[in-house]
């Protein structure tokens, strides 16, 4: 590395923190802010679409959506944002990351709204373009991953880099925040506007046909806040350590960061002293990095598998609890109103602290430990909702069980959550950082495609009389989170790679 590479890159691993540090954590975070309330939102509203598109006359209860169907609108925007994290991460090394950048937001400021617009009159072309606009917001939303990461760590200098990536991070607690909010406000407006009676009282009458409008709107909203900040994307200069360690333009580099920092970074003549560079997986690369790749790799993974599944039966743990009630008891909009609620306080409780714990703490503590120990009380606590959960089901045990099952998520996130994130940021070359983000998150995703499709199934009551309409017996809630219990041990042992 020649010398005049160090300079520019010096005066950037010791820059104090600045306003353009705050601005890039808003910036490259109003994408996870979208991410997050994108890939959330759409919970709030599958119980709404089954009450909506498959009503069934002289049902007991409410319409809900097919188990096939119920598996593609949550996972084919799992589907799109694996490829798009494969596909982003690796564009990211070969163009740069700015030029990435803008494209990932426009893909999802569009998907956006295109899910929301998904038209037709029946079930099936309303659910067909739904899942393929789904697949391409996450196919947006896959991309913002590793470019997020990357910009943030090669913006920030040494001291505070892992504080200024998990804040990035941590912008996805206030996009499931924001989801909540805002499905609760909508539909209360609508509950005030187009009152109706319960299903058990009336059951095509208990689903006004606004109700149609009002899952729309939720998922449209979600576009804003990409969309404002495309503008500030345009105007982000290329990484420093981009322009230096891979387009190899020096002057480009120290241009960009003394206008940014507001301090002059000279450029002396280049020398030439190049190392051979290798290529990725080559040998080289595998025996420097190979064991690194295959930690971030798993632990993600298995990591994912834990979350995703906790996420999307929120609703289901809650109504198992009495936390919702039934929903022949409530109409459709009361239901949409119910379900976000609980959603909010689990996320105002303990998913939102948790993400700015690590931001805390994580630059005092370190990764590694932040990682062993989340893991290691997430497994506690599946262990100890799973063994009595018997006694957890009882009335007045269920506050109880909301503590616990909301201290699981708090360590999920002041832990794994937020360092798997942080780590394949820092610990790659700069030539690679994005393309290996990308794998790593990509195999999180596939992990969350496991939790949520397999414990979709799994976590079906045993007794087959008692299913959720469409599903064969499963394990039960209990066994499922003793097998999410031995997912996490797997993720503590994964991490001392």
């Amino acid at each position: 590395m020649g010398k005049e590479q160090v300079e520019v890159l010096n005066a950037l691993d010791v820059a104090k923190t600045q306003w353009y540090h705050f601005t890039a954590i808003i910036v490259a975070g109003m994408g996870f802010f979208t991410d997050a309330y994108d890939l959330f939102c759409i919970s709030l509203v599958t119980k709404l679409l089954g009450r909506i598109y498959y009503h069934v006359d002289g049902a007991a209860n409410p319409g809900s959506l097919p188990p096939t169907v119920s598996a593609a609108v949550n996972g084919v925007a799992f589907i799109g944002t694996l490829s798009g994290q494969l596909f982003f991460g690796w564009l990211g090394d070969k163009m740069g990351r700015k030029k990435v950048y803008g494209m990932t937001l426009m893909l999802m400021v569009l998907a956006s709204v295109a899910s929301g617009l998904s038209f037709g009159r029946d079930a099936k072309t309303v659910m067909t373009t739904l899942c393929f606009f789904r697949f391409w917001l996450g196919f947006g939303i896959g991309g913002d991953y590793p470019l997020s990461a990357t910009i943030m760590s090669e913006y920030s200098n040494k001291k505070t880099r892992g504080a200024f990536i998990a804040a990035v991070f941590a912008m996805q607690g206030f996009g499931i925040l924001a989801g909540g909010v805002f499905a609760i406000i909508m539909s209360s407006i609508f509950k005030t506007q187009f009152d109706s009676p319960p299903y058990e009282v009336d059951p095509l009458g208990s689903t006004v046909p606004q109700a149609d409008y009002l899952w729309r709107i939720i998922l449209i909203v979600g576009a804003l806040p990409a969309a404002m900040t495309y503008y500030s994307r345009l105007k982000m200069p290329e990484t420093a350590r981009y322009t230096a360690l891979v387009a190899k333009n020096m002057e480009q580099a120290a241009a960009d960061m003394s206008k940014v920092m507001q301090m002059e970074i000279r450029v002396e003549p280049k020398k030439e002293d190049e190392k051979k560079s290798f290529g990725l997986f080559s040998k080289e690369f595998m025996s420097r990095h190979g064991l690194h790749l295959l930690g971030t790799t798993s632990t993600w993974f298995f990591l994912d598998i834990a979350f995703y599944s906790q996420n999307l039966f929120q609703k289901d743990i809650f109504s198992a609890i009495g936390w919702i009630p039934q929903a022949k008891t409530m109409n459709a909009i009361e239901e949409v109103f119910k379900i976000a609620r609980a959603q909010t306080l689990i996320a105002l409780c303990s998913t939102v602290p948790g993400y700015w714990f690590t931001v805390a703490f994580i630059d005092i503590i370190g990764r590694f430990a932040i990682q062993l120990m989340g893991f290691f009380f997430m497994t506690v606590f599946m262990f100890a909702l799973a063994i009595p959960y018997d006694h957890w089901t009882l009335k007045e045990n269920r506050i109880g069980f909301v503590v616990i099952y909301s201290l699981t998520f708090f360590f999920a996130n002041f832990g794994p959550n937020a360092t798997t994130f942080v780590v394949p940021a820092e610990i790659f070359p700069a030539r690679f950082r994005s393309t290996c983000h990308g794998i790593s998150s990509a195999s999180g995703k596939l992990g969350a495609i496991v939790g949520s499709f397999g414990f979709l199934y799994l976590a079906q009551n045993q007794d087959p009389s008692k299913t959720d309409a469409g599903y064969h017996a499963g394990i039960g809630v209990r066994n499922s989170l003793l097998v999410l219990g031995v997912v996490n041990i797997l993720g503590f042992i994964c991490t001392f790679m």
